[in-house]
């Protein structure tokens, strides 16, 4: 046998240096595996939002598609700074309005209807004056038919001249003016009262020129009532008076 004892392994200490040492489990690792769950879940509840909004919007813009329209544009207004000065076209604009407010002070339009100047019609009566003036109705005697016509309804008048002096007898019909009546009233003219009647006249004129040439004719005139009749008679007589001296005067 060897002096040498030979030295057995201790089984316990053996047992102990084989065995690995076991690194203790901490919370680390299990904070680290649920923050990978966390942020898996959060991503894929991301892209479900994100995936719901595109749906969203494009079935907004199928809807407007469908009833005329077109998705909803945003309009981005952008911020600008206001000036006191006007910009350059707004100088050219505000230019151009004071030169046309300028060009119409000098316009000048023609009228369509041109008005004719007033023309003055000669009645032969402006060197007359009225001596008598009253409302009647005036007849002729038809020498063919044998009665009675009407010439017309106005004014009789007595208008003496400013120069010869002269008297004439005058009758226009109402609205018209027409002339019905006009001759002198000369000396041998007689008023005749009418068959019947206290307001109406009757003589013969040699030469009455209501229808241009000179023609005798017989007339008779109606007045409204008696006191007219007579104040034609009066003022008819006294235009016989002074007619018949003027007319002897040129004789």
């Amino acid at each position: 046998m060897s002096d040498i004892t030979e030295t057995k392994p201790d089984p316990a200490i053996s047992a102990s240096e084989a065995k690995p040492e076991e690194t203790p489990a901490t919370g680390e690792g299990e904070k680290s595996t649920t923050e990978t769950v966390t942020e898996t879940a959060t991503e894929t509840a991301e892209k479900a939002v994100d995936t719901a909004k595109d749906a969203a919007v494009k079935t907004s813009d199928s809807m407007f598609s469908m009833f005329g329209g077109g998705p909803k544009k945003e309009k981005k207004e952008e911020a600008e700074e206001p000036t006191d000065e006007p910009s350059g076209s707004s100088k050219a604009q505000k230019a151009n309005d004071e030169d046309e407010v300028e060009e119409s002070a000098d316009v000048h339009f023609e009228p369509v209807i041109r008005l004719t100047e007033k023309v003055e019609t000669k009645t032969n009566e402006e060197l007359e004056e009225q001596s008598f003036k009253m409302r009647a109705k005036l007849f002729k005697f038809d020498r063919e038919s044998k009665e009675w016509k009407e010439r017309g309804t106005g004014d009789v008048r007595l208008l003496k001249h400013k120069e010869n002096q002269k008297t004439r007898l005058v009758m226009r019909r109402d609205k018209t003016l027409k002339v019905c009546a006009n001759h002198y009233i000369v000396p041998d003219m007689k008023l005749s009262a009418n068959v019947g009647s206290d307001r109406s006249w009757v003589w013969n004129a040699a030469a009455d020129v209501s229808e241009g040439e000179p023609e005798a004719q017989t007339l008779a005139i109606r007045f409204a009532n008696s006191e007219n009749a007579n104040a034609f008679k009066d003022a008819f007589e006294t235009a016989q008076v002074e007619n018949e001296k003027l007319f002897n005067a040129e004789e």
